[in-house]
């Protein structure tokens, strides 16, 4: 044996070794293979379904049963408003006038100065410059005013509406 030769050898296992793979293993002694018994007869073949598809392809989609169809299902509101109708969005502020609100506060902060302002229904709004309520657009708020431009009417100018703070 030549020198080079083993180094070559360990070499070859040492990178086979870092790159994971190892030299094969030693061939094993050859042992006599044991003799059967009795001759069984052979297992019969498990059924297979009529179209066999590959392992790496996907099975055919099966389409889903149909869903029964019964009668319109009817919803008892119970004085409560009925969720599959579309909501009346025109009894909201929208429908509401300037001209019936009263002014009942100013609340002024160094960052913003708010207007509180009541409905005759009684619900309160917290507006600031530029809000809309009902028909008109809040322009400006004074120490004890609140200044709105009302949308015009057909064949009328823009008005403007002034509500004063109640006094108490």
């Amino acid at each position: 044996m030549r020198p080079g030769t083993l180094i070559g050898l360990g070499g070859l296992c040492v990178t086979l070794a870092a790159c994971g793979g190892s030299p094969p293993p030693p061939p094993a002694a050859a042992t006599p293979a044991p003799k059967p018994v009795a001759a069984a007869p052979a297992p019969a073949p498990a059924p297979t379904p009529a179209a066999a598809t590959p392992a790496n392809q996907p099975a055919p989609l099966v389409p889903a049963p149909p869903v029964p169809q019964g009668g319109a299902t009817a919803y008892d509101s119970k004085d409560r408003r009925d969720p599959f109708q579309p909501l009346d969005i025109t009894s909201g502020p929208k429908g509401l006038e300037v001209a019936t609100t009263k002014l009942t506060g100013i609340v002024r902060s160094a960052r913003t100065t708010l207007a509180l302002v009541e409905a005759q229904d009684g619900i309160g709004y917290i507006l600031k410059p530029g809000d809309t309520l009902g028909d008109g657009r809040l322009l400006e708020i004074g120490p004890d005013t609140a200044v709105f431009a009302v949308s015009a009417k057909p064949g009328s100018q823009s008005n403007r509406v002034v509500l004063k703070l109640a006094a108490n």
